[in-house]
C-alpha cells in the first residue's frame, strides 16, 4: 500500500497516520523528518539540502524529492508506505510521479481528509498548552479540570502564537492555495478518495481504511 494523506492543520491527519502505521504496518514518511535525517546522517542529498538550510533558503524540490526517493529504497517500505506533508504543489507531485514510475512504482492512493474551515478554526484556536510541562488541552474536547491550570502540574495553560486565529487563518489560506490544484491533479489521475474528517476518530479512521481497500 503507497498512500499520500493529505489533510489541512488541524484535520487529524497526524492521528489517523499513526492508526495507518499500526493498522498496515508500514511506515509514515514525514518530510521534515527525513530532511533533518539525511542532514543529520550528511548523506549526499542531506549535504545538498544543508547548503540551502545554511542560508535560510527553501530546499529545491528536486532535492527534497531525491531524499524521499533514497527513503523509499530502504527495506521497511518494501510493502508500502505512507507519504505525509509530501507532495504540497502540482511541481513536487510530478517530480514525485517521475522518481516513482524509474523505481517501477506508483501512488495506489490518495486520501484527502476534509474539514470546513469554521471547524478547523473552532478546534485549532481551542487549544491549550501548558506553559510548564507543556501538556496539551482543549476548551472543548478536553478541559482542564480547573480552567487555565494544567491537570498534571499545576501549571498555568497559554494559547501558543501559532493556534491565534490569524496564524491559523494563514496557514489555512496558505494550504488552500497549494493543495486546491493538488487535489484536482488527483482526481483526474482517478487516485483521490475524499472522506468527511468530522465524527470520532475512529469513526474518521473507518472511512479512511474502506478506501484505501476498495480499489474499485
Amino acid at each position: 500500500m503507497r498512500l499520500i494523506l493529505l489533510g489541512p492543520p488541524g484535520a487529524g491527519k497526524g492521528t489517523q497516520a499513526k492508526k495507518l502505521v499500526a493498522k498496515y504496518s508500514v511506515p509514515q514518511i514525514s518530510t521534515g523528518d527525513i530532511l533533518r535525517e539525511a542532514v543529520k546522517n550528511r548523506t549526499p542529498m542531506g549535504l545538498k539540502a544543508k547548503a540551502y538550510m545554511d542560508k535560510g533558503e527553501l530546499v529545491t524540490d528536486d532535492i527534497v524529492v531525491g531524499i524521499i526517493r533514497d527513503r523509499l529504497q530502504e527495506s521497511d517500505c518494501a510493502k508500502g508506505y505512507i507519504l505525509d506533508g509530501f507532495p504540497r504543489t502540482v511541481p513536487q507531485a510530478d517530480a514525485l510521479k517521475t522518481a516513482l514510475h524509474e523505481m517501477g512504482q506508483s501512488i495506489d492512493r490518495v486520501v484527502s481528509i476534509v474539514v470546513a474551515n469554521d471547524e478547523l478554526i473552532q478546534r485549532l484556536t481551542g487549544r491549550r498548552t501548558c506553559k510548564e510541562c507543556g501538556a496539551g488541552f482543549h476548551i472543548l474536547y478536553k478541559k482542564p479540570k480547573a480552567e487555565g491550570i494544567c491537570d498534571q502540574c499545576g501549571g498555568p495553560l497559554i494559547q501558543r502564537d501559532d493556534d491565534q486565529e490569524a496564524t491559523i487563518q494563514n496557514r489555512l489560506t496558505v494550504y488552500n492555495q497549494q493543495t486546491e490544484p493538488l487535489i484536482a491533479y488527483y482526481r483526474k489521475d482517478g487516485a483521490l478518495k475524499e472522506v468527511e474528517g468530522t465524527g470520532s476518530i475512529d469513526e474518521i479512521f473507518a472511512h479512511i481504511c474502506a478506501v484505501i481497500e476498495n480499489h474499485g
